[in-house]
């Protein structure tokens, strides 16, 4: 089932594709999700840049500094484009840190899956009540549902940058959900869903 309409996804798609062949980045976000799942597409795009891309993305379209938010932003059409720097921004780890947990997935560089859980989790908790905020929940269940996901990877990152208490509240949100229709996960699949994450994490 689609989230969002599929022709915003496949502009949003080619655009990341485009980018790919310019630009060297780390894909986070809700397209690193999709190419670990194959569950929902995007229609934004999150990257992870060094100075110098930041600096060739500048001379070629138009990028806004959000020193609020700690990171860069365009907007590509209808696409809206999330660029993180290291020592300046923080999509949920330090950007700098990110380096050291890329993996090459389907000619993208990401982050390793249990990486990518946290920092969906991080930017849920930011928007928990919106649109965007379900979004993140269904693709962070999509991740935690993959068979090789290594929770005690996840455990030990999570210790790492000490962020058990915002791990404490994700809980709590998961907790409360009823279902999701999106993943095909009614009542009693995602009942057994809970089970699985919190045994995963030492809380079952």
């Amino acid at each position: 089932m689609d989230f969002y309409h599929n022709l915003i996804t496949e502009k949003s798609w080619q655009l990341v594709c485009q980018l790919k062949n310019k630009y060297r980045f780390i894909l986070i976000g809700g397209w690193a999700v999709f190419l670990y799942t194959k569950a929902l597409k995007s229609k934004d795009i999150d990257l992870v840049v060094d100075f110098e891309n930041l600096e060739r993305m500048k001379n070629d379209f138009g990028i806004a500094k959000n020193d609020r938010l700690k990171k860069y932003e365009a907007k590509v059409q209808a696409t809206d484009i999330d660029i993180y720097v290291p020592f300046y921004s923080w999509p949920g780890l330090p950007a700098q840190d990110l380096e050291s947990f890329k993996v090459s997935l389907e000619g993208f560089l990401t982050v390793e899956k249990e990486v990518l859980a946290i920092l969906k989790q991080e930017v849920l908790l930011e928007r928990t009540n919106s649109l965007k905020g379900k979004k993140d929940l269904i693709d962070l269940l999509s991740l935690f549902q993959l068979a090789d996901f290594d929770f005690g990877k996840y455990n030990s990152i999570i210790a790492q940058y000490q962020l058990e208490k915002n791990l404490r509240e994700i809980i709590q949100i998961i907790k409360k959900t009823g279902q999701i229709s999106e993943l095909d996960l009614n009542s009693y699949r995602l009942s057994r869903l809970k089970k699985r994450i919190l045994a995963g994490i030492g809380l079952f």
